[in-house]
C-alpha cells in the first residue's frame, strides 16, 4: 500500500502545472479599452451628440433640444471608393453642424441657404437665389424686426455702407465687399452661406461670413431628448454650481422634459 501511494504521488507530481489565467483586472481593462476605442470611433466618424444652446433655429429647434448628429453623410471628397459609401453632397435647406470659423471654434448649427456659386440677396426679409425667390417654409420672421441685416442684405458698397461693428466680425467686414457684385453676394467654391431659421435672433453668415466645407461636421438626424431650459442661462464652471444644476435636472426630469419632441426627426 505504501509503495502504491509513492507511485501515485510520483505520477501526480509529473503532471504539468495549469496555465495561470489573466487577472480579472486585466480582463476589465481590456474590455474598457475596447469600449473607449469604439466610443471614440463612433463620436469621431459616425455619430455625435449636440445640444441647442440658443434660439437661432427656432421654431425648428428649441433651446434644450439634444440632437444626434450623423457625421458620416457629408464626408465624400470624390474618391473612387466612395461610390460604395452612403455619402451625398450638401443640399440647400440642409441643417448642418459645423465649427465656427473664428474665436474658439465652437460648434454651431444653422441651415444651408447658399451653395457654391449661388448669388444671394435679401430684400424685405425675403431671400433670393440667382434672382429667384427662395421658398422657406421653415423661416420665422417676427414683426418689429431689429436685426440690422434681417430686412436687406448685402449692404451696398461704398463709404456709406452700413456695417454694424458690434455684430459683424472684423475679418468679415474687411473681405465682405469682394464677394458683392450688383447688389448680390456670390458664394465662392467650397463655401456655404448659412442662416438660422429665426432670422431676427440668429448670428450667422450675414455677420461672420461663409462656412468652409471642411468645417462641416454633419447633419442632425433626430432629437433624442429635449429639456425645457433658458438660452440666457450662463454656464457656471464651478463644481458646486454644476452639481446643483445636475441635481435640479434629475429632480425635475419628468416636468422639464418635452416628451412630445422625443425622437422627433430634424429637417
Amino acid at each position: 500500500m505504501a509503495q502504491q501511494a509513492v507511485v501515485q504521488h510520483r505520477v501526480t507530481a509529473a503532471e504539468p502545472a495549469p496555465t495561470p489565467r489573466p487577472s480579472i483586472i486585466l480582463e476589465y481593462a481590456e474590455s474598457l479599452l475596447v469600449t473607449v476605442i469604439l466610443a471614440l470611433y463612433f463620436t469621431s466618424f459616425i455619430l455625435q451628440a449636440y445640444r441647442i444652446p440658443t434660439p437661432s433655429m427656432e421654431p425648428t429647434l428649441l433651446v434644450g433640444d439634444h440632437l444626434l448628429v450623423n457625421k458620416f453623410i457629408f464626408g465624400g471628397r470624390g474618391e473612387w471608393y466612395e461610390r460604395a459609401l452612403p455619402y451625398r453632397p450638401i443640399h440647400r435647406g440642409d441643417i448642418i453642424v459645423f465649427k465656427f470659423p473664428f474665436a474658439d471654434h465652437t460648434n454651431y448649427v444653422k441651415r444651408v441657404i447658399g451653395l457654391p456659386g449661388d448669388r444671394i440677396r435679401i430684400v424685405d426679409q425675403l431671400v433670393y437665389i440667382d434672382g429667384r425667390l427662395l421658398s422657406e417654409p421653415y423661416a420665422y420672421r417676427p414683426e418689429n424686426a431689429s436685426e440690422p441685416y434681417g430686412d436687406n442684405f448685402p449692404p451696398p458698397p461704398g463709404p456709406n455702407a452700413y456695417i454694424p461693428s458690434s455684430m459683424v466680425e472684423k475679418e468679415w467686414r474687411a473681405e465682405m465687399f469682394q464677394f458683392i457684385h450688383n447688389g448680390e453676394l456670390t458664394v465662392p467654391a467650397h463655401k456655404y452661406f448659412a442662416m438660422g431659421d429665426n432670422r431676427e435672433r440668429s448670428w450667422d453668415s450675414r455677420y461672420w461670413g461663409f462656412v468652409d466645407e471642411d468645417s462641416i461636421m454633419g447633419r442632425p438626424m433626430f432629437i433624442y431628448w429635449s429639456v425645457n431650459s433658458e438660452a440666457d442661462e450662463a454656464p457656471d464652471q464651478s463644481f458646486s454650481s454644476g452639481a446643483t444644476s445636475i441635481l435640479d435636472l434629475v429632480l425635475h426630469f419628468p416636468s422639464r422634459t418635452r416628451w412630445s419632441r422625443m425622437l422627433h426627426l430634424v429637417h
